[in-house]
Protein backbone atom coordinates (compact mmCIF):
# COMPACT_ATOMS: atom_id res chain seq x y z
CA UNK A 1 0.00 0.00 0.00
CA UNK A 2 2.69 2.30 0.65
CA UNK A 3 4.55 1.80 -3.08
CA UNK A 4 1.04 2.78 -4.31
CA UNK A 5 0.72 6.01 -2.06
CA UNK A 6 4.21 7.16 -3.21
CA UNK A 7 2.85 6.64 -7.20
CA UNK A 8 -0.18 8.42 -6.01
CA UNK A 9 1.82 11.35 -4.55
CA UNK A 10 3.83 11.30 -7.82
CA UNK A 11 1.50 11.67 -9.93
CA UNK A 12 -0.78 14.68 -7.79
CA UNK A 13 2.19 17.02 -7.72
CA UNK A 14 3.09 16.13 -11.56
CA UNK A 15 -0.73 17.64 -12.10
CA UNK A 16 -0.44 20.31 -10.34
CA UNK A 17 3.00 21.47 -11.64
CA UNK A 18 1.51 21.01 -15.17
CA UNK A 19 -1.85 23.43 -14.17
CA UNK A 20 0.61 25.65 -12.84
CA UNK A 21 2.92 25.80 -16.26
CA UNK A 22 -0.19 26.65 -18.00
CA UNK A 23 -1.45 29.77 -15.84
CA UNK A 24 2.05 30.77 -15.85
CA UNK A 25 2.33 30.72 -19.52
CA UNK A 26 -1.31 32.17 -20.07
CA UNK A 27 -0.55 34.52 -17.98
CA UNK A 28 2.42 35.95 -19.81
CA UNK A 29 -0.01 36.46 -22.85
CA UNK A 30 -2.73 37.61 -21.07
CA UNK A 31 -0.44 40.71 -20.17
CA UNK A 32 0.63 41.11 -23.56
CA UNK A 33 -2.21 41.60 -24.52
CA UNK A 34 -4.12 44.25 -22.25
CA UNK A 35 -2.15 47.72 -22.30
CA UNK A 36 -1.54 49.64 -19.06
CA UNK A 37 -3.37 52.73 -18.39
CA UNK A 38 -0.28 55.07 -18.57
CA UNK A 39 0.58 53.97 -22.00
CA UNK A 40 0.77 56.84 -24.70
CA UNK A 41 -1.95 57.76 -26.81
CA UNK A 42 -1.35 55.78 -30.21
CA UNK A 43 -2.32 58.36 -32.31
CA UNK A 44 -0.30 60.56 -35.54
CA UNK A 45 2.25 58.31 -36.62
CA UNK A 46 1.86 55.82 -34.47
CA UNK A 47 -1.54 54.81 -34.74
CA UNK A 48 -2.83 51.47 -34.95
CA UNK A 49 -0.15 49.37 -36.62
CA UNK A 50 -2.05 46.19 -37.44
CA UNK A 51 -5.22 47.92 -38.80
CA UNK A 52 -2.74 49.92 -41.33
CA UNK A 53 -0.48 47.01 -42.13
CA UNK A 54 -3.55 45.14 -42.91
CA UNK A 55 -4.60 47.84 -45.57
CA UNK A 56 -1.87 47.27 -47.52
CA UNK A 57 -1.13 43.33 -46.95
CA UNK A 58 -2.26 42.61 -50.60
CA UNK A 59 0.24 45.69 -52.12
CA UNK A 60 4.03 44.76 -52.99
CA UNK A 61 6.62 46.72 -51.40
CA UNK A 62 9.63 48.03 -53.02
CA UNK A 63 12.10 50.39 -53.51
CA UNK A 64 12.41 52.45 -56.70
CA UNK A 65 15.70 51.61 -58.90
CA UNK A 66 14.42 53.07 -62.26
CA UNK A 67 11.61 55.50 -63.41
CA UNK A 68 10.62 55.50 -67.34
CA UNK A 69 7.10 56.83 -68.53
CA UNK A 70 5.60 53.13 -68.82
CA UNK A 71 7.59 51.33 -66.43
CA UNK A 72 8.86 51.52 -62.42
CA UNK A 73 11.77 49.23 -61.44
CA UNK A 74 11.57 48.55 -58.25
CA UNK A 75 14.23 46.59 -55.72
CA UNK A 76 13.60 45.16 -52.75
CA UNK A 77 10.40 43.43 -53.56
CA UNK A 78 8.81 40.43 -52.60
CA UNK A 79 9.34 38.75 -56.10
CA UNK A 80 13.16 39.76 -56.14
CA UNK A 81 15.27 42.78 -57.10
CA UNK A 82 14.92 44.70 -60.69
CA UNK A 83 11.00 43.72 -61.35
CA UNK A 84 9.28 45.80 -63.59
CA UNK A 85 6.03 47.13 -63.21
CA UNK A 86 4.02 48.39 -66.31
CA UNK A 87 2.22 52.16 -65.66
CA UNK A 88 -0.84 52.27 -67.70
CA UNK A 89 -2.62 55.89 -68.28
CA UNK A 90 -5.29 54.59 -65.71
CA UNK A 91 -2.54 53.92 -62.86
CA UNK A 92 -3.33 56.31 -59.71
CA UNK A 93 -0.74 57.82 -57.80
CA UNK A 94 -0.79 58.64 -54.14
CA UNK A 95 1.39 60.46 -51.89
CA UNK A 96 1.32 61.30 -48.47
CA UNK A 97 -2.47 60.30 -48.71
CA UNK A 98 -3.64 62.52 -51.85
CA UNK A 99 -3.60 62.25 -55.11
CA UNK A 100 -0.05 62.45 -57.38
CA UNK A 101 1.88 61.88 -60.44
CA UNK A 102 4.34 59.44 -62.06
CA UNK A 103 6.84 63.25 -62.42
CA UNK A 104 6.69 63.27 -58.39
CA UNK A 105 8.38 60.07 -57.82
CA UNK A 106 11.86 60.14 -57.41
CA UNK A 107 15.05 57.19 -57.42
CA UNK A 108 15.06 55.85 -53.74
CA UNK A 109 11.46 56.56 -52.39
CA UNK A 110 9.72 53.63 -50.85
CA UNK A 111 6.33 52.91 -52.66
CA UNK A 112 3.55 50.11 -52.18
CA UNK A 113 1.77 48.97 -55.31
CA UNK A 114 -1.86 46.92 -55.63
CA UNK A 115 -0.06 45.12 -59.24
CA UNK A 116 -2.28 42.92 -61.32
CA UNK A 117 -0.68 39.91 -62.75
CA UNK A 118 -0.81 38.98 -66.13
CA UNK A 119 -0.99 34.77 -66.41
CA UNK A 120 0.01 34.36 -70.00
CA UNK A 121 3.06 36.87 -70.51
CA UNK A 122 3.52 37.21 -66.74
CA UNK A 123 3.47 40.66 -66.47
CA UNK A 124 2.94 43.24 -63.60
CA UNK A 125 0.86 46.27 -64.20
CA UNK A 126 0.40 48.79 -61.46
CA UNK A 127 -3.45 49.62 -60.78
CA UNK A 128 -2.00 51.81 -57.50
CA UNK A 129 1.18 53.83 -56.91
CA UNK A 130 1.41 54.92 -52.88
CA UNK A 131 4.23 56.05 -51.11
CA UNK A 132 4.57 58.94 -48.25
CA UNK A 133 4.02 58.50 -44.63
CA UNK A 134 0.53 59.64 -44.60
CA UNK A 135 -0.88 56.12 -45.81
CA UNK A 136 -3.11 55.83 -42.69
CA UNK A 137 -6.58 54.32 -42.94
CA UNK A 138 -7.84 52.39 -46.39
CA UNK A 139 -6.23 52.71 -49.54
CA UNK A 140 -8.54 54.55 -52.09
Amino acid sequence: MRGGNRKFMKTRALFACGILGCVLVAGNGWAQVIQSPNAPDASGRLENAISIGGNYQNYIYGVIKKIDKNELILDKTSYGNDQAFKLQHNTKFIRDGKRSSLAKLKVGDMVWIDAKLKKKTEEKIARKVITGVASTGRPR
